[in-house]
């Protein structure tokens, strides 16, 4: 928990700011703007997203899924739930990051289905065009000892993004952050929040959510 309450939620500048300088920087560029637009439009943690199959985003056809379903065997705490890939510029950096993907034959098929993309390969590669590993962890809660997964370096992948640009407290938790913030101001509705992160409990987003001086003065 410590690391979440100490990811900052991004303001929109800073936002743009990021993606200006990932967009420039790095091996593979096309890729590391696409996970920030993945990851702050759909509140998707990164672990989840290290396992996401070309299949789970598109449809046989080739055309992007406007609602992605990820199944209990790869979200943390089991429990199912969908994203939605409907932002525009999210949209269009999956566009890029598969015409690099194709150019580079990685996961390439030359099938007719699915963009001529093995359906069965994750979205997100390495700078090496594979796959990135998951290891098993443990940590002791108050219930007992959980063993869960985690994907350390696309965490640390995308932490290197905000440093790049400078943002302190940046880490691959400030999606999430970002995005609960931005829905708690439109709507209110904390409910709303936990759904889209997939909180079981309520008291699990109460970390991710900051709000503003400037919303705080709307709603009085």
């Amino acid at each position: 928990m410590t690391d979440i309450r100490r990811a900052t939620s991004l303001r929109p500048g800073q936002f743009k700011h990021l993606i200006r300088v990932a967009a420039v920087t790095g091996r593979n560029p096309e890729r590391d703007v696409m996970l920030l637009w993945v990851t702050h439009t759909t509140g998707i943690r990164v672990t989840e997203l290290a396992q996401v199959e070309v299949s789970d985003v598109l449809y046989p056809s080739g055309a992007v899924r406007p609602e992605v379903y990820l199944s209990s065997s790869i979200t943390k705490g089991c429990r199912a739930r969908n994203i939605y890939l409907t932002h525009p510029k999210c949209l269009q950096s999956l566009e890029r990051w598969f015409e690099v993907r194709m150019a580079r034959r990685w996961g390439y098929t030359g099938a007719d289905e699915y963009r001529g993309m093995r359906p069965g390969s994750k979205l997100v590669l390495s700078h090496k065009g594979q796959a990135f590993e998951l290891a098993f962890k443990y940590r002791q809660l108050d219930s007992g000892p959980e063993v869960y997964r985690a994907c350390d370096s696309l965490q640390q992948a995308i932490s290197r993004l905000y440093r790049q640009a400078g943002i302190k407290q940046g880490s691959s938790h400030s999606g999430r952050r970002s995005l609960a913030a931005k829905v708690l101001a439109a709507t209110g509705d904390v409910e709303t929040v936990q759904m889209i992160l997939g909180h079981a409990d309520l008291d699990h987003s109460k970390p991710y959510l900051t709000v503003d001086q400037a919303t705080i003065r709307r709603a009085f």
